[in-house]
C-alpha cells in the first residue's frame, strides 16, 4: 500500500473506488500530476472516473494537508503527496519537469533577521529553475 493510502486511512478517510484510485495515480517520490494528467492515468484505471471527481479528490487531498498544490510560472497546478516530508523544488524552465530536491542546511536560518522586517517567518518555499537534461540537450 501506498504512503499516501496509508495515511489516509490513519485518518479515517473514507476510500471509495475514486478515492482510492486517484491515491494510487499520486503514489511516487516525484509525481507532480496536474489535474488533466491524474484523471487520464485515473481513467485507464476506472474508466467511469469524471473529472469533477478526480478536482473535488484533489481539493480535499489538499484541505487534508496530505497533498501539496504546486504553482510554478502560471503553469497548470500540480499534486505533490510528498506532503509529510521536508523537500523543495527542480523545476525546468522550458517543459516543467518537477523533482523535489532535499538541499542540505535550513533555508529559513539562511535569512537574516534584519531581512525579516518582524515577520514570525513560519514556512520557506524555494523553487530552483533551470533546463532539465532532455531540454538542455
Amino acid at each position: 500500500m501506498s504512503d499516501l493510502l496509508e495515511r489516509l486511512r490513519g485518518r479515517g478517510w473514507r476510500l471509495t473506488a475514486q478515492r482510492r484510485v486517484v491515491a494510487e495515480v499520486l503514489d511516487g517520490d516525484h509525481v507532480h500530476y496536474t489535474a488533466e494528467e491524474v484523471h487520464a492515468l485515473a481513467a485507464e484505471r476506472l474508466p467511469e472516473i469524471s473529472r469533477a471527481t478526480v478536482y473535488n479528490t484533489l481539493g480535499e487531498l489538499v484541505t487534508l494537508g496530505e497533498v501539496i498544490e504546486v504553482s510554478t510560472d502560471g503553469r497548470a497546478k500540480r499534486y505533490d503527496p510528498n506532503a509529510h516530508h521536508a523537500h523543495q523544488h527542480l523545476v525546468c524552465a522550458r517543459c516543467g519537469t518537477i523533482r523535489d530536491v532535499h538541499p542540505s542546511g535550513d533555508p529559513l536560518a539562511d535569512l537574516p533577521t534584519q531581512e525579516r522586517y518582524g515577520f514570525a517567518v513560519s514556512a520557506v518555499e524555494v523553487t530552483y529553475r533551470g533546463l532539465c537534461p532532455d531540454c538542455a540537450a
